[in-house]
């Protein structure tokens, strides 16, 4: 499944609440905004890659719906991972 905010806190052992308030004023961004970038940026080195389709790269990256996945990442990037895959692989 997708990392959670408690899953990396517990791997780092501290609270979920601790790591989300150091990262908020570290960073100006949430624990749960930084790991969807992670995956966002992960998502865009694989679609570049082109080995893999969307469903593919949803599940390898925890999502269980690759519908999910696409509305994430349009919101992230500013367009859908197939426009994105065309954009990069022209």
């Amino acid at each position: 499944g997708l990392p959670t905010v408690s899953y990396m806190a517990e791997k780092l052992n501290v609270s979920s609440r601790y790591l989300s308030d150091l990262l908020k004023q570290e960073t100006g961004k949430t624990a749960i905004e930084l790991i969807h970038m992670h995956l966002v940026k992960e998502a865009k080195n694989l679609l570049i890659e082109g080995k893999m389709n969307i469903s593919e790269i949803a599940f390898s990256l925890g999502f269980e719906n690759s519908n999910y996945f696409a509305r994430l990442f349009k919101k992230e990037v500013g367009v859908s991972p197939n426009a994105f895959k065309d954009n990069s692989l022209n």
